[in-house]
């Protein structure tokens, strides 16, 4: 039987021959002068990273030494990682020290649709140890979900101290809390509820965990779309009194959503203007985030809410949106980015039981085995197949942009050369950790390819290597990155390329 992992492989040696056929179509010319001067935002190592449901947890065996599979997949899409552990269902877990320690009293929800249902399970030490294991054996860090919405802050406290002693250096901070700016729809009273009143519950856990573990570091607020309570936050932060480290403030992003919504399509997720509204609360949260002294990070987020939309999140135009999504929010100083995903249940678990991407499918006429060919949920950069995982385009994306990892970014004005000549691009340089430049182009455009002279500078000598972000088209199912063979020189510290349309390039001089 050809597997999935085994057609891509095939497929990879046809690509550049069909992009070749496809070159010359349209094409826009452009010229970037690459600045020689580091003076952009840092990129940390450890920027790229995965969000998964804290309910993965269930399973003691998901996150273990033992799964060869997903850690292969984790090291392929990055050394240095950061796996966050939260999502809607972090608010029905409860910690669960002993086999027999009993199941703790719940308080009375509402059942909202695209909120979780009332289903809580336990969280225990053997699921955390297990966790270590497998951050050991990937390189990744963690940022860790504790449960606010139905949580005390004594369980709370045994929590985080158990996990901190386990993971030890592995783990970055504790975020309390998920989506909180949501809790008045199944939570907490509407009537009552803000900014404000969650900063009163967050900090009576915060300071619960911190008597328990007086180094924690903390995020916060993790928000779903409200960013103005980063600022709402930062305002009130300064009369706290003792207040615990708060090192990030986090938000969440989905470009669209749900699946059904006939607005989430290719042409708009690669748009100008959605990436404008990216920056939009890029400034928002940084500023925040410039009052308490703190970085930002998004911590959950992806194309399409409730699970991904077939056809838009699991095709190689996401790739193209991850690439460019994350370079974005690295030139606005963010501290890293995680792209939600995991397995098909526990997502389906956190948005009320059912992916609204499989019902799009069924009434297209699709049998389960065609629906089965899809990740589940549809968004998740590493799809679970049966035993087997795989690197979907999503992920691709993000690898793609993490060959920054580590490196600084130059201040350019690529931007508005770009939108002058007239194309659906956007490009980023940086200076790598070994001293090269390197300089990432993301040709968006469906029709148009970009030819593009860049000038180092004309003192300027070196070797030049090519890395291109591929598919046959924006809607293929599948994404690859290949490294050209052939090298070469500047001349005049300039060379000449060409990115198709829906291709990323990166060009690094040595």
């Amino acid at each position: 039987m050809l597997t999935r992992r085994k057609f891509l492989g095939t497929t990879a040696c046809t690509v550049v021959a069909a992009r070749l056929h496809l070159q010359g179509q349209s094409n826009a010319r452009v010229a970037l002068s690459i600045p020689k001067d580091a003076t952009g935002p840092h990129i940390p190592i450890d920027f790229f990273g995965l969000s998964y449901e804290v309910q993965q947890l269930a399973d003691p065996t998901f996150f273990s030494a033992q799964k060869s599979g997903l850690i292969r997949e984790f090291k392929a899409l990055s050394s240095t990682g950061v796996l966050r552990l939260g999502g809607n269902t972090s608010e029905f877990a409860y910690w669960k020290p002993k086999p027999d320690s009993p199941e703790p009293e719940h308080p009375q929800v509402r059942e909202v649709v695209g909120e979780p249902k009332a289903h809580y399970y336990a969280v225990t030490p053997e699921a955390v140890g297990n966790l270590g294991e497998f951050l050991q054996a990937t390189g990744w860090n963690c940022i860790y979900g504790i449960g606010m919405g139905t949580n005390t802050p004594a369980r709370s406290a045994e929590e985080a101290a158990f996990v901190a002693e386990t993971l030890g250096d592995r783990l970055q901070y504790f975020q309390i809390g998920n989506e909180a700016d949501l809790f008045d729809r199944h939570l907490r009273d509407p009537k009552t509820w803000s900014a404000k009143t969650y900063l009163q519950e967050w900090r009576a856990l915060a300071r619960a965990i911190a008597t328990r573990v007086p180094a924690a570091r903390f995020g916060m607020p993790d928000v779903a779309s409200k960013v103005s309570w980063l600022t709402e936050i930062a305002d009130a932060w300064p009369p706290v009194q003792g207040a615990p480290r708060v090192t990030t403030l986090t938000h969440h992003y989905y470009f669209g959503g749900p699946a059904t919504n006939p607005e989430v399509n290719i042409p708009n997720l690669l748009k100008p203007a959605t990436m404008q509204k990216v920056q939009n609360t890029a400034s928002t949260a940084s500023a925040a985030a410039s009052k308490m002294n703190a970085r930002v990070r998004m911590t959950e987020g992806n194309t399409c809410y409730r699970g991904g939309k077939p056809g838009v999140s699991d095709v190689f135009a996401a790739a193209l949106w991850s690439a460019d999504y994350s370079l974005l929010l690295a030139s606005n100083d963010y501290s890293g980015i995680n792209l939600h995903g995991g397995t098909g249940k526990s997502v389906a678990n956190s948005v009320g039981g059912i992916l609204p991407g499989d019902s799009l499918l069924e009434a297209k006429g699709e049998t389960p085995e065609e629906i089965a060919a899809h990740p589940h949920p549809f968004y998740t950069p590493i799809g679970t197949f049966g035993s087997d995982y795989v690197l979907e385009p999503v992920a691709y994306g993000l690898k793609f942009a993490g060959s920054f990892s580590g490196g600084t970014l130059l201040k350019t004005d690529f931007s508005t050369k770009l939108q002058d000549a007239g194309i659906n691009a956007t490009a980023y340089a940086a200076k790598l950790r070994g001293g090269h430049t390197s300089v990432i182009i993301l040709n968006k455009d469906a029709a148009a390819d970009l030819e593009v002279e860049l000038d180092f500078g004309r003192d300027t000598s070196g070797v030049v290597q090519t890395e291109t972000l591929h598919a046959p088209a924006l809607d293929s199912r599948e994404a690859h990155i290949t490294t050209s063979a052939k090298t070469d020189s500047l001349k005049q510290g300039k060379c000449f390329v060409t990115v198709p349309h829906a291709t990323g390039l990166r060009v690094t001089l040595s």
